[in-house]
């Protein structure tokens, strides 16, 4: 099979090996599509300590070619059989840490993750347990069930942050997690407001269910109208700038709750006063607790919103060119979708708009 090793900074090399090997309690999958993010683009330029080289890929989804006989879904109960259109978690948990024992195995001591601590999805074949497969929802592109791993880690900021009807959350960055997360706390009753530095990325919070947006540093959150309380008593932080969270402390309401799932390594300065005087939490998120179902569910009955997401998509032979266009400056990316060959030699995209190398679509 064919597969895109990353093997130095900005370097890929794409090498025929031999495909896996079936194995019990695992799946054989064709990979159709692999979304890439902000931690691609860092491996990419050897900025993360995945360690090189690698294979690339932890948001995809595929086809099942080989599994053995009566799998099924845990959750669903659907039968897993050769043909099954699935999205893939990527994340691998030891099960016996004191985390993990806690039911919080999203922050497994010794987690790694498909694509980025070892060999992922920028391959035509992959071998995974079953248990990591979940079934698409009928009416939902192989393209766009890719969100489903960034949906998951939006969903769980946004479950981390405990939402209540009626209350007022600030979204802090309108990249694909800030949108994502607009549209699971407006789904809930949340009067959701949003920032951004960009004024097209706003105009889509908006349209993602955002009540009010504000440009990121203008001064202009002083005329938000936060309603009955001095501030948004929940904020969900999704850029990893440090002066982002120090906004997030600073305009929170007393006793508000404060999520950071933008990561960074850099150091922010947090106010000694702000944090005891308001009784503020402060409650990281990372990776997601099994969520990729719940954001299938939604991105399945929003496919309008979910479609915008993805601003460009490009063939496999393309990788070069994809990942110099998600660093471009100039150029408004969200998602990238990768779109693999299937296994009769045929391009895997859709019809919605992809080439052979790389297009924008109306979208972006």
């Amino acid at each position: 099979m064919l597969t895109a090793t990353t093997t130095a900074k900005r370097r890929i090399e794409y090498r025929e090996v031999p495909a896996p090997v079936p194995a019990p309690g695992r799946a054989l999958v064709r990979v159709r599509h692999v979304a890439l993010c902000g931690t691609d683009a860092h491996i990419w330029d050897d900025d993360y300590p995945a360690g090189l080289p690698v294979i690339q890929g932890h948001e995809f989804t595929g086809i099942i070619e080989q599994i053995e006989p009566g799998a099924s879904d845990a959750r669903s109960g659907m039968p897993l059989e050769p043909g099954t259109a699935v999205a893939v978690s990527p994340m691998v948990y030891c099960g016996q840490c004191p985390p993990c024992l806690d039911g919080r195995f999203n922050v497994c001591e010794s987690i790694s993750c498909l694509g980025c601590y070892e060999d992922g999805a920028l391959a035509e074949l992959v071998s995974v347990p079953v248990d990591k497969l979940h079934p698409l929802p009928p009416s939902l592109p192989l393209h766009l069930a890719a969100l489903g791993e960034p949906g998951s880690i939006a969903l769980q900021a946004v479950n981390r942050g405990t939402p209540k009807p009626g209350e007022t959350a600030l979204v802090l960055g309108c990249g694909p997690i800030g949108l994502l997360a607009t549209l699971f706390l407006a789904e809930r009753g949340v009067k959701v407001i949003a920032s951004d530095l960009s004024a097209e990325r706003m105009q889509l919070a908006r349209d993602f269910g955002a009540e009010q947006t504000f440009a990121a540093g203008s001064g202009a959150e002083d005329a938000v109208a936060w309603g009955a309380a001095a501030g948004p008593t929940l904020v969900i932080e999704a850029t990893g700038v440090p002066l982002s969270f120090e906004t997030a402390v600073r305009l929170a309401a007393p006793t508000a709750r404060i999520v950071q799932v933008g990561i960074s390594a850099r150091n922010a300065a947090l106010s000694l006063r702000e944090v005891p005087f308001k009784e503020l939490e402060i409650r990281g998120s990372r990776n997601s607790l099994n969520l990729i179902p719940d954001a299938l569910e939604i991105i399945a009955r929003r496919q309008d919103l979910a479609a915008r997401l993805v601003t460009h998509r490009f063939a496999f032979d393309a990788l070069a060119e994809a990942f110099e266009t998600m660093i471009d400056p100039e150029q408004p990316v969200g998602k990238i979708a990768i779109d693999l060959p299937s296994g009769s030699g045929e391009s895997a995209a859709e019809p919605q708009g992809a080439t052979a190398g790389g297009e924008r679509n109306a979208a972006a």
